[in-house]
């Protein structure tokens, strides 16, 4: 999603998965995986000359929870990209972000068969409450990228305004 977005070159922190990554992470259910995001990506989208969008993206394992508590500090919100072949690693991003209160997007992204199930089915799996939108995405496509960045705007406003109130 940051590469699809960045309007500048992104920093990309994929590496080969190797030997290392034995019984630390587990591929089984995307064998044909080759690479992993060992670090964050980063990249920028600027909106107008007064407001610029930096883009982070992290890995998903909750190990990486010490780099969240940063980037979560004066963040606008969240995307948790689902890969629903492995839909149980997302649960410690939808704990992190629903704890802190920071809000979130829950994002299904075009993997195989992952169209194949409803939002409604996916907030159920996760357990996420009905104001959390749930999205299906592409995140190779700009304009499905940008257009899920737009659903978490309008949410994280509306938290916002409810808040005001």
């Amino acid at each position: 999603m940051v590469r699809t977005l960045s309007e500048i070159p992104p920093l990309l922190t994929e590496e080969a998965m190797t030997t290392a990554s034995l019984g630390i992470d587990d591929n089984d259910s995307v064998p044909d995986k080759t690479t992993t995001t060992v670090a964050m990506d980063f990249g920028r989208i600027t909106v107008d000359e007064s407001l610029i969008l930096y883009l982070f993206g992290t890995p998903g394992q909750d190990r990486f929870w010490f780099m969240w508590d940063e980037l979560a500090r004066g963040a606008v919100g969240a995307v948790v990209l689902v890969d629903l072949r492995r839909i149980d690693e997302c649960f410690a991003a939808v704990d992190y972000f629903e704890n802190r209160r920071l809000p979130f997007v829950v994002a299904i992204n075009g993997f195989p068969h992952s169209s194949a199930f409803s939002p409604d089915a996916v907030r159920e799996a996760l357990a996420i409450s009905r104001d959390t939108p749930v999205v299906h995405m592409d995140a190779r496509r700009a304009d499905s990228c940008t257009e899920t960045l737009i659903v978490l705007v309008q949410h994280a406003l509306s938290r916002t305004s409810v808040q005001a109130s």
